[in-house]
């Protein structure tokens, strides 16, 4: 005996297949919103080579000396925002271990 749903399709649909079709749908329905969020993304423009802002290297004027509160002079690490030790003429992080010498 066939139900109502069995009569519109005209085959009988188990779990198996059910699941399968669902999984093919949401795929679909996935990627057609991924598709149009991207459309809709405004691309930057471009900036020729000489108007890019250079970046500022460890050791110019933003690198500013602190003392804490042991009286150690220490700097804010560009990478990660924690505080950079002195040991002769090298600054090394104390979290990430980023250094550079001065």
């Amino acid at each position: 005996m066939m139900d109502g749903m069995d009569k519109v399709i005209g085959t009988a649909v188990d779990r198996r297949s059910f699941l399968r079709g669902s999984a093919l749908f949401a795929a679909a329905l996935g990627l057609s919103v991924a598709t149009s969020a991207f459309a809709q993304d405004p691309q930057q423009p471009q900036k020729p080579e000489e108007e890019k802002k250079e970046e500022t290297l460890p050791g110019d004027s933003n690198s500013e000396t602190k003392v804490d509160k042991d009286g150690r002079e220490y700097r804010v690490c560009p990478q990660c925002g924690a505080n950079m030790y002195r040991q002769g003429r090298t600054w090394t992080c104390e979290n990430c271990g980023y250094s550079y010498v001065e």
